[in-house]
């Protein structure tokens, strides 16, 4: 009588993992093994990879959860349909870690850092950070990277021995060094301002890029600001929708709308897969030393495809960020933070214990109020306002 044996159990140790990267991931990616570790030394976990923990604690952070209720482009309460910081992050990261596995790069990093870049944003999106940005002058000033770097290694409460995150270093430079063209020149660079960024923080970037582009073109039409007719004149758009009417010429407009914005992402993710992979070759990458030292951004789109991108976003600026409707809410949102901002450092005692002490304990009260403000939800913010400038409203 035969004996049954149960199979073995097959675990992943963190050095499996970590090995397997090795043998995986291009010589120009980030490993693992590699990172220059963390600010407060922590044993290593059995089975996650050191950016696997970031990713991990990112998306448990209070400020991650706090961008369901951000503003995108459109405040959460005009509709259910549109995006939110939330869902743009989510899309970037999707976008990132395709991009990232085509180039063989370490898609636990991409993805850390995507969940990450847009922790420091305020309520109510460029408005916001407009508000705080003219708020905080000659008092350290404001800029939504380097708000996600306090964030993660300030103003996060987990852990008993040490303040925010702990993330490793990697994480914290792209972070502090997320850059897109609607971001203001001269950000302070806190983190190795003299090497260029990592192949798995500009794949962030550029996943950033074509994400907002896209979506917000998308709910741009969704909500009556933007009309099809008037993208004709743009190459790009009118690619794409040739080619979707080609494949399926019955299909209903929405199905047509998605199909179009769909064709467009795809066709910008793959262009520049093999643009950059071109690029990798041109410059000699060999290795992490050759990113750092290489000035020319390594993960970029052909010109070709740059130039038919540039009339778009130049559409998107004119037509959709700058609609009236747009401008309306974002004047209304500055004179919100502005009155808030002011009662609050003027009268610390309307603020919540937690944050009062902080000022009590002797921090710039300007900072607090501004560290206060930023973490708030669009949501939050309005009832804040109601609360403290409505007579009739209950506080």
């Amino acid at each position: 009588m035969s004996v049954a044996h149960e199979p073995p159990v097959l675990l992943a140790s963190r050095e499996e993992l970590e090995a397997r990267e090795e043998q995986w991931l291009a010589p120009s990616a980030m490993k693992s093994r590699q990172s220059r570790g963390r600010a407060h030394a922590e044993p290593e976990h059995p089975f996650r990879t050191a950016y696997q923990r970031d990713r991990d604690r990112i998306i448990h952070s209070t400020a991650f959860r706090r961008l369901e209720y951000k503003t995108q482009v459109f405040v959460n309460h005009e509709g259910d349909y549109y995006r939110t910081r939330l869902t743009h992050t989510l899309e970037v990261a999707q976008i990132a870690v395709a991009i990232a596995r085509a180039l063989r790069l370490n898609e636990d990093l991409v993805e850390a850092v995507a969940l990450a870049h847009d922790l420091g944003h305020p309520p109510f999106g460029h408005a916001g950070e407009d508000a705080l940005r003219e708020l905080m002058e000659g008092r350290g000033g404001f800029e939504h990277n380097l708000q996600g770097l306090r964030i993660v290694d300030l103003l996060e409460e987990r852990y008993p021995a040490f303040p925010g995150l702990n993330l490793t270093w990697e994480v914290r430079e792209s972070i502090n060094k997320h850059r897109t063209p609607y971001d203001e020149p001269g950000l302070q660079i806190a983190l190795d301002p003299a090497v260029s960024p990592l192949l798995e923080s500009q794949v962030a970037d550029v996943a950033d890029e074509i994400a907002y582009d896209n979506h917000d073109l998308d709910d741009g039409l969704t909500s009556g600001l933007l009309k099809e007719d008037d993208l004709r004149d743009l190459a790009l758009w009118e690619e794409a929708r040739q080619a979707v009417e080609a494949s399926a010429p019955r299909a209903t407009p929405e199905i047509r709308k998605y199909q179009i914005i769909r064709t467009l992402i795809n066709r910008q993710v793959t262009e520049l897969v093999q643009e950059s992979a071109q690029r990798l070759k041109q410059h000699h990458i060999a290795s992490l030393e050759d990113v750092r030292a290489c000035a020319e951004r390594l993960i970029a789109f052909s010109p070709a495809l740059q130039e038919l991108r540039n009339p778009l976003k130049a559409f998107l600026w004119t037509r959709l960020y700058h609609h009236y409707r747009v401008a309306r809410m974002a004047d209304k949102a500055k004179r919100f933070i502005t009155e808030l901002f002011g009662l609050y450092v003027n009268k610390p005692q309307q603020l919540p214990n937690t944050t009062r002490l902080r000022i009590e304990r002797g921090e710039d009260p300007h900072r607090v109020v501004c560290d206060y403000i930023a973490g708030m939800t669009d949501r939050y913010c309005l009832e804040e306002y109601r609360k403290l400038f409505d007579p009739f409203e209950r506080v």
